[in-house]
């Protein structure tokens, strides 16, 4: 049965430039991965995660074993697998290197059912073919592969290289404590970064109550929210942090670039917005450079008043 499939690999925290990008490669690696594997249905939708500390995506109408698939693998030539007496014996040995002892001594013409070899012209020579019936993988293996292939495709700026309690060496971008993976309600057994997969979570560093069981996939975000005081969504995330900037500004332009949210964003799993001041005094300093050493140096968000000149008033998260 097509269930919902969550994965989530818990860290230290993450460059903040480069959380959005890898929160995107992380969930497009893993849904390409099972959707070349045959798991994901049709409707099948990815939705990826970041916070400081994890990427995750979730993925809906994921199945738990793939379609058998049907492969086609081109042997020989006609000529070295029929000769004047019959089947030759380098065609034998090949079926039974391929495991088809019950083709190895079979009419190329005449054989039927699961296995077949049949005679077919590549444009330039008739080749002998096998068609063969590949039974579909279980949900475990083509995710462990597609989500090895993920980790290693990851734009990571700078690779770390750091030891697990175990003794083993690890390179990631930051370490890597825990990893989560859920079909359903069911624990999907994977590895990566010499990390098992389980059903636990890691909440806020300071306010979640602590490590967090998850009951099932469609579970995960809710829980993360409630209990783990934590914002899986880099998009909700942002999105929240813009509407309190422009209430906690009182009527006044808040000076937020792009940039700037989206590190802010990278930096707060459980963003709450405060304002702070500093001394009239200051606004004699040229505002351009007092708006951009709060920017680069603080993250602090400048607000300007209905004239455009700057307020000895600003804005963190």
């Amino acid at each position: 049965m097509s269930e919902t499939l969550v994965v989530e690999l818990c860290t230290e925290e993450l460059p903040p430039k480069a959380l959005k990008r890898l929160g995107e490669a992380f969930a497009a690696g893993i849904e390409s991965g099972l959707r070349e594997r045959g798991f994901l249905d049709p409707e099948s939708v990815a939705t990826s995660y970041a916070t400081p500390r994890r990427l995750a995506v979730s993925v809906t109408c994921v199945r738990p074993v793939a379609p058998d698939a049907e492969v086609i693998d081109k042997l020989m030539p006609v000529r070295a697998a029929r000769d004047a007496s019959g089947i030759t014996e380098a065609f034998s040995k090949k079926m039974k290197g391929l495991g088809r002892l019950h083709l190895a001594t079979a009419s190329l013409d005449a054989t039927d059912g699961p296995d077949r070899v049949y005679i077919a012209s590549d444009g330039k020579a008739d080749y002998v073919y096998l068609r063969s019936l590949a039974k579909g993988q279980v949900l475990v293996r083509g995710l462990d592969e597609s989500l090895a292939d993920a980790i290693e495709q990851l734009p990571i700026p700078k690779l770390m290289s750091y030891q697990r309690p175990n003794g083993s060496t690890v390179k990631f971008a930051r370490p890597a404590h825990r990893l989560l993976a859920l079909h359903g309600t069911n624990i999907v057994p994977v590895s990566a970064l010499d990390l098992d997969a389980g059903r636990i979570t890691d909440g806020h560093r300071f306010q979640s109550r602590g490590e967090l069981p998850i009951a099932t996939a469609e579970a995960w975000e809710p829980t993360l929210a409630a209990e783990g005081k934590v914002i899986a969504s880099f998009g909700e995330r942002r999105a929240r942090i813009v509407a309190e900037l422009e209430i906690a500004a009182a009527g006044a332009e808040v000076i937020m670039p792009d940039d700037l949210v989206d590190e802010v964003t990278a930096l707060v799993e459980w963003p709450k917005v405060y304002t702070g001041g500093f001394d009239l005094a200051f606004l004699e300093v040229p505002q351009e450079c007092l708006i951009l050493t709060m920017q680069r140096n603080q993250r602090y968000f400048a607000l300007a008043g209905p004239d455009g000149r700057l307020q000895n008033r600003f804005l963190l998260v």
